[in-house]
């Protein structure tokens, strides 16, 4: 049997240290996982770390491979050719944004951009390194690409949407003539850029290379995610085609629970990623797919794969999400018109067949395994949340594949909630994950809405925010009138902790008592992953592990 492990969620952008420049770096995840070995939790649960487009989601990355540049520690000695004497500037300059409790992109990255070009400029001009130049060499398969794409990105005024781009640029024959005709009047300036891009990839890999050393000497396993699509603003759409389908976009069905967004009620959630071409990925052995886990398990002990549903089969528009608005007003005829009589549905198919289930099993049984056998001896986690076929989590167990189990959404036939000891061992534990409410959000606002203190909320909100607090309560053996404080917080962890679940786990914000939200699905803004931990709150997140270590060592986690 695995080890049971108790875990934590943290993002990389929220944790604060002394010294640091307005957002989370790997030094601070260093001390967070002095923070886990010194109190018995298992493992360190990260989101996505790939670098991000315009709107800063972990989830939108502009590569699949490439890290964020964000998360760098601007430590002296952890970027060569950077000076102690530049940094006091760069914090006069970043001011509130140092205290801020959000994190200020555009200000942090200002500011660590013009540290970067400082360093490569004196590193350029010392004697290099050689670790640098194998990197390069190494890594070549995807950083040659995504050097050019991030210089084409500066060639376009800094944005990553390709298909907005000059006309001639759009194509990759097009984009790599352009490059060639500016290499010629320019050659030392392009290739200065090329070699910028790659140093700093260079930097992020190796920076996060030690903090997996330092996980591994501390016994704390890392934990990591990679979602089920990736960017159509990405190096990889735009230098791989051929393995994606562009007219057509993955997202989710339609939800009621939207109740503040007629779209998401009406046709669903369009992520805008496009659809893979998987005849064509599974005919070449998958290559792409596994130059991608490989790459994450090299920092990861776990991999979380979002929306593993998406192996099976996914959601699809025929449109871009720019559309939506342009869309939510049609009727399903009216909206068939504009787009040749393609509808939203299920891709390749519906479930609404045995032999349709069965195919889609099949397909996901494919993806699934050669996801595994890529993970080498990194374990793999499903997040299989959503519209979950019935075959979808008997099959996760039969590979290994540790699926979720939220436990106010489990519940037997007779409406009674599962209980912690019946909770399948191969399974991950939690009440909530980066899109939804913390515990104490969570549990005081189904009583705000079951009393009719919320003037949002309808009959059948009310009816449902008693549902899941009821069974809360029952899967924690306390009372559902009992109002949040430190008896329910104490009940709801122990049982989580104690449930048979292989993984079990918690978000900084659980254990903090906050409120905060670390993301709102189906809304797009500066209020969406930039949660930073108030400064005073690391203290308090020590204290309640200490709390916790009796109780994880009673778990056997």
């Amino acid at each position: 049997m695995a080890e049971r492990l108790a875990g934590l969620l943290l993002p990389a952008f929220s944790p604060r240290r002394e010294g640091d420049l307005g957002i989370g770096d790997t030094r601070a995840m260093r001390i967070w996982i002095d923070h886990c070995a010194a109190n018995g939790i298992g493992f360190l649960q990260l989101l996505p770390l790939n670098e991000t487009g315009g709107d800063d989601s972990p989830y939108n990355a502009i590569s699949s491979v490439a890290l964020e540049p964000l998360y760098l520690s601007f430590s002296p000695q952890d970027i060569p050719g950077l000076e102690e004497s530049d940094l006091p500037n760069a914090r006069i300059e970043l001011d509130e944004a140092l205290v801020a409790t959000k994190v200020d992109y555009a200000a942090v990255r200002k500011v660590k951009r013009a540290l970067l070009e400082k360093a490569w400029k004196r590193f350029q001009a010392g004697k290099g390194d050689v670790a640098f130049y194998r990197f390069r060499r190494q890594e070549s398969a995807w950083l040659e690409n995504y050097c050019v794409y991030r210089w084409l990105m500066d060639e376009a005024g800094g944005s990553e949407a390709w298909d907005y781009w000059p006309e001639e640029r759009r194509s990759v024959e097009g984009a790599l003539a352009h490059l060639e005709k500016r290499h010629r009047e320019d050659k030392a300036g392009v290739l200065d850029r090329l070699e910028f891009y790659a140093w700093i990839q260079w930097l992020c890999f190796r920076q996060w290379q030690a903090v997996r050393d330092h996980a591994d000497n501390k016994g704390v396993k890392l934990m990591g995610d990679i979602p089920i699509g990736v960017s159509r603003y990405s190096a990889d759409v735009f230098f791989g085609r051929e393995d994606f389908d562009l007219a057509w976009c993955g997202g989710a069905p339609p939800e009621t629970v939207f109740k503040h967004d007629l779209f998401i009620q009406k046709w669903g959630q369009n992520w805008g990623i496009p659809l893979y071409r998987w005849d064509r990925m599974q005919e070449q052995g998958f290559p792409w797919w596994r130059q991608r886990i490989a790459k994450l398990t090299g920092i990861f002990h776990i991999f979380r794969i979002d929306h593993v549903l998406g192996f099976y089969r996914i959601y699809s528009f025929p449109w871009q999400p720019q559309r939506n608005a342009e869309f939510l007003p049609l009727t399903e005829k009216q909206a068939a018109k504009l787009t040749g009589g393609l509808l939203p549905g299920w891709a390749p198919r519906p479930d609404d067949t045995p032999e349709n289930k069965a195919l889609n099993r099949a397909d996901g049984d494919v993806r699934l395994r050669m996801a595994i056998a890529a993970a080498g001896s990194s374990a793999v986690v499903g997040e299989d949340l959503g519209s979950v076929p019935d075959y979808v989590r008997p099959h996760l167990a039969s590979l290994d594949v540790a699926g979720f189990r939220i436990p106010q959404w489990d519940f037997d036939d007779e409406g009674h909630v599962i209980p912690p000891e019946e909770f399948p061992e191969c399974s991950f534990a939690t009440y909530s994950t980066h899109d939804h409410d913390s515990l104490p959000a969570l549990w005081s606002n189904f009583h705000r809405i079951i009393a009719d203190t919320d003037p949002e909320a309808d009959v059948d909100e009310q009816e449902q925010a008693a549902e899941y607090l009821r069974l809360m309560a029952e899967f924690a053996g306390i009372k559902e009138s009992l109002p949040y404080g430190p008896e329910v917080k104490a009940a709801l962890l122990e049982a989580l902790l104690s449930s048979r679940s292989r993984y079990a786990a918690f978000m900084i914000t659980d254990l903090c008592d906050l409120t905060d939200r670390l993301n709102s699905p189906g809304t797009v803004g500066p209020h969406n992953w930039s949660f930073r931990l108030p400064e005073e709150m690391e203290a308090v997140a020590l204290r309640e592990l200490k709390k916790l270590r009796p109780l994880l060592a009673k778990c056997g986690r």
